[in-house]
């Protein structure tokens, strides 16, 4: 590669872990249809059933545990190894596969794979089977819960986002519904700034119209693809 991009930032959504086996949240018979997310994702929902809401993250994290970075993952590590400008990754998914891969992303929602308290704050990593009267090991307080952001809680990095979407010289957006924000609005905020926008999906988000270009299919097959145009441009 013989020029300079200037700052990629690159969002991704549940479509990019949906080729290693993890349901994306809007999946027909997925494992969010199944619930009633008012008593599993909320602070509302963990004060009044934690047994319930453990339960059903302990399901979430095995199967987590399980999966394997697919081509997408990868394709971005070697973007971000490779391209002489800088690459910056946010991620809206819970699960580690970016990491996994290689990759140092932004986990804008939490990390499955991590664990806090409720009560003090801290944060540690999650055994794989987490119970609503472990007690946290800074306050011993049986206040542990999943290090996931939940409905109504504001999510991670917000200030830092922001400012890598200011100083944007190209935005991509990857496996994302359109649909929750505010990662719904991050496009909107690199076009202000001047970034040329680029949506890759498996088909049109709820914001496609949004993006200077569309790029449809496979997170498997299209990011791969993107990431050899660019890096041989």
């Amino acid at each position: 590669m013989d020029w300079n991009p200037g700052k990629i930032v690159v969002l991704t959504g549940a479509g990019v872990s949906a080729e290693s086996g993890l349901g994306t949240f809007r999946d027909a018979g997925g494992v969010w249809t199944r619930y009633d997310l008012n008593e599993v994702a909320t602070p509302e929902g963990f004060r009044r059933d934690p047994i319930k809401v453990h339960e059903f993250y302990n399901a979430r994290r095995k199967n987590a545990a399980g999966a394997k970075p697919n081509a997408a993952h990868e394709a971005l590590a070697r973007l971000e190894r490779d391209c002489p400008g800088e690459v910056v990754i946010i991620t809206q998914n819970v699960d580690s596969l970016h990491e996994a891969a290689g990759t140092a992303a932004i986990h804008m929602h939490g990390r499955l794979d991590r664990a806090t308290c409720a009560s003090c704050g801290a944060v540690w990593d999650a055994p794989l089977e987490m119970h609503a009267a472990d007690p946290c090991p800074e306050c011993l307080e049986p206040a542990t819960r999943p290090d996931v952001v939940w409905f109504g809680e504001v999510p991670r990095a917000l200030d830092d986002i922001a400012g890598h979407l200011d100083t944007a010289a190209v935005f991509v957006a990857i496996g994302t519904s359109g649909q929750v924000h505010p990662a719904a609005g991050f496009v909107s905020e690199a076009k202000r700034a001047g970034a040329h926008t680029i949506e890759i999906n498996l088909a049109p988000s709820d914001i496609s119209e949004l993006f200077h270009q569309r790029i449809e299919g496979p997170a498997t097959q299209s990011v791969p693809l993107w990431v050899e145009s660019l890096l041989n441009a």
